[in-house]
C-alpha cells in the first residue's frame, strides 16, 4: 500500500510542477497537440470511408434483401470505427512521446536539474534515439494488444467478464503507461527496455499508483493532451526513485560554476522560453 501511495503522489506531484512552471506546460503541449491534430483527421477520415470499407469486406452480402445487408454493414461499420478509437486511445501517448521526444527530454530534464541534477545525456546520434524509441514503442504496443486480446476472450466469462475483467484492463494498461512515460528518463539512464520493465514490475504498486489515475484521465484524448506535461514530470520524478542519479564523484571540484543556478526555476519571473 505504501509504494501505491507513493505512485499516486508522484502522479500528483507531476500535475503540481508543471501547474508551477506553466511556461514549460505550454512548452509540454505541443507534441500532444500536434499528435491530437492527427488523430482526429484519421478518425474523421476512417468515419467517412467506414461505409465503404464495409461494403468492399462484404461482398457476398450484394445479393442478400435490404434489412439484412444493411444492417450487417452498418454493424461492420461501427465495428471499425469503434476499433479506429480503441486503437487511438491505446496508441496516443506512445505517438505523442515520439513527436515529442525532444520536447519531453527538455521538459524531463529541467524537472530532474531542480530536483538534484540530471544524469548526462547519452552520446548517441539522434536517429539512433529516435530508432530506439520507436522499436521499445512497438515492443510495448505488441504486450498490450497480446494482453488486450486475452482479455477481450476473458470478457465473454459470465460475471466475471463484466467485473474482474475491466479492472485488471485498467491495470495492465495503467502498467504500461508507466513504462511509456519513464522512457523518457530511463533512456538518459541507458536503461534498455527489459529491465525497464523487470524494475517495475518490482514494483507494481508503484507503477500502478501512478499510471492508474493518468490512464482514468487519457480515456478522453483532449484530456490526454493537457495532462502529458505533468504526466512527463511526474515520471521523471518516479525514475528518479527506482534509478537514483549517482552523487558527485568527491574528487571533482566542489565550487560551482560562476552565475551557474539550477536550484529554482526563473522562466515566469524572466520571460525567458524554454529551450528545447
Amino acid at each position: 500500500m505504501r509504494d501505491l501511495a507513493t505512485g499516486v503522489k508522484y502522479f500528483l506531484e507531476g500535475q503540481r510542477w508543471v501547474a508551477r512552471h506553466r511556461r514549460w506546460w505550454g512548452f509540454g503541449l505541443l507534441p500532444g497537440l500536434i499528435a491530437l491534430v492527427l488523430y482526429i483527421a484519421a478518425l474523421v477520415a476512417l468515419g467517412f470511408w467506414a461505409d465503404d470499407l464495409a461494403s468492399w469486406a462484404t461482398p457476398f452480402a450484394d445479393g442478400w434483401d435490404s434489412p439484412f445487408r444493411s444492417l450487417l454493414r452498418w454493424t461492420l461499420t461501427v465495428i471499425v470505427f469503434s476499433g479506429g478509437l480503441l486503437l487511438a486511445m491505446v496508441t496516443f501517448t506512445a505517438v505523442a512521446l515520439l513527436i515529442g521526444d525532444p520536447f519531453y527530454e527538455s521538459l524531463s530534464e529541467r524537472v530532474e536539474e531542480m530536483e538534484g541534477g540530471a544524469p548526462p545525456k547519452p552520446d548517441i546520434p539522434l536517429w539512433r534515439e529516435i530508432l530506439t524509441s520507436v522499436r521499445d514503442s512497438l515492443s510495448v504496443l505488441a504486450r498490450v494488444v497480446a494482453f488486450g486480446l486475452l482479455l477481450f476472450a476473458c470478457g465473454f466469462i459470465p460475471v466475471v467478464g463484466q467485473t474482474v475483467v475491466p479492472v485488471v484492463g485498467i491495470c495492465v494498461s495503467g502498467f504500461f503507461l508507466t513504462t511509456e512515460l519513464t522512457s523518457v528518463a530511463m533512456q538518459r539512464r541507458s536503461v534498455p527496455l527489459r529491465t525497464r520493465l523487470r524494475l517495475l514490475r518490482g514494483r507494481l504498486p508503484l507503477a500502478l499508483g501512478f499510471g492508474v489515475p493518468l490512464v482514468l484521465l487519457f480515456l478522453v484524448p483532449v484530456i490526454a493532451v493537457f495532462a502529458m506535461p505533468g504526466a512527463v514530470a511526474g515520471a521523471a520524478l518516479l525514475v528518479r526513485e527506482l534509478v537514483p542519479v549517482p552523487g558527485p564523484d568527491p574528487t571533482d571540484d566542489p565550487d560551482p560554476v560562476p552565475g551557474e543556478d539550477i536550484g529554482e526555476d526563473n522562466d515566469d519571473a524572466t520571460g525567458t522560453v524554454p529551450a528545447s
